[in-house]
């Protein structure tokens, strides 16, 4: 019943932002079929499989693509797909013989979603490259950080799954949007250190306004700000102030206790680091609960810094079900929304090659076709 429920997209396995926009259209309905090989089909891989998160809501084929046989079978796939999404190295798929040319010859309307981290051209094209490498060259990371402090890496959030992942669903879904009143497909070239840019637009207005400074740590969403940043309370927790606007850092004034007294302007930034130092110490002595009951649910722009264990219990979170568990796996649900046509998880992560004859009988495959295919060991059976 999903959004892109009747949508076909094919999915070259990969690790990280690739297998995340697999997830998130499958959540939304598409059929994701998976090709995995055979060699980690066979070794066993991933045997703790319920714990691959990204891989839920999809099917697993396994075949060998050093055989000829095994990519045509791919071929005839994407003959009945909408879309491929691939996350090699620009030209790996070409010398597969999956390469786009060869599948839009195959399928005109085909989008071809390619995820990299430097892109499909330009000089580090080819070279070697992990999520702090792309937020680095983009401005992101080094605008990550407290003062005096180096650049923080924020997990792999903002290259591998927010500057890729998401960057490349969209692509992909516009892609198919467009190729419904065209009737043509199209290649969606996703580099993760272009959606990290991307991502970062807003602070890059502000840097050439003059409104942010090149200094970690002295400005306002970046720690700079006292009325910005996570304090510790008396029992060795956290919690997040977000006051920006002047009523809701009255109300943090108001709520604190700090409302009485003779205080410096908001935004006269030569006075944050000493209204910092004021405002930790008030906020050490209180324990988190207990500012919880004061600020949470207020206009301060509250919350406690929860681990990942006490999120999922969270009433607000367990009132809008942002958690789940399935397959015994607590996990985030699928995101966004949809009023009329419900996300949902459609299977649990699936081993390397669980469902390679089913799923190829699915798609169009005779059992002769399936014959033919473990016989020269492009497939094999599990």
């Amino acid at each position: 019943m999903g959004v892109l429920s009747g949508y076909r997209v094919i999915e070259l396995a990969g690790i990280g932002p690739g297998p995340m926009c697999a997830m998130l259209l499958s959540d939304m309905g598409a059929d994701v079929l998976r090709i995995d090989r055979t060699a980690d089909a066979a070794l066993g891989i991933n045997s703790e499989t319920k714990y691959n998160l990204l891989n839920r809501g999809r099917r697993s084929v396994a075949l060998d693509l050093k055989r000829p046989e095994a990519i045509e079978a791919v071929l005839r796939l994407v003959e009945k797909a909408d879309a491929v999404i691939e996350g090699f190295r620009p030209g790996v798929m070409e010398r597969l013989g999956l390469g786009p040319d060869t599948c839009l010859e195959r399928n005109p309307k085909l989008v071809y979603g390619r995820m990299t981290g430097w892109g499909q051209n330009g000089p580090l094209a080819h070279a070697a490259g992990h999520d702090i490498n792309y937020i680095a060259l983009s401005g992101a990371l080094g605008s990550i950080g407290r003062r005096g402090e180096k650049p923080v890496p924020p997990l792999n959030l903002v290259g591998d799954f927010g500057g890729g992942a998401l960057f490349l669903a969209l692509g992909v879904v516009a892609g198919l949007l467009e190729a419904q009143k065209s009737g043509k497909g199209q290649v969606v070239d996703a580099a993760m250190v272009d959606g990290a840019a991307s991502l970062m637009t807003a602070i890059y207005g502000l840097r050439a306004s003059g409104f942010w400074t090149d200094k970690r740590g002295d400005n306002i969403l970046d720690t700079g700000a006292h009325y910005y940043d996570v304090y510790e309370t008396s029992d060795g927790r956290y919690i997040a102030i977000g006051s920006i606007e002047a009523k809701f850092y009255s109300e943090l004034l108001r709520l604190s206790g700090l409302g009485g007294q003779e205080l410096p302007r908001q935004n006269d930034r030569g006075e944050w680091p000493k209204m910092k130092e004021k405002i930790a110490a008030l906020f050490r002595t209180k324990t988190r609960d207990e500012w919880c009951r004061i600020m949470e649910g207020s206009d301060v722009c509250f919350a406690p810094v929860l681990t990942m264990d006490e999120a999922p219990h969270h009433p607000h979170n367990r009132h809008r079900g942002t958690f789940i568990e399935a397959g015994g796996v607590v996990q985030p649900g699928p995101a966004p929304r949809f009023s009329r046509t419900p996300s949902a998880i459609q299977r649990p992560p699936a081993r390397p090659g669980e469902h390679t004859e089913e799923a190829l009988r699915d798609w169009g495959f005779a059992a002769s076709d399936l014959d033919r295919l473990r016989a020269c060991g492009a497939i094999t059976k599990l």
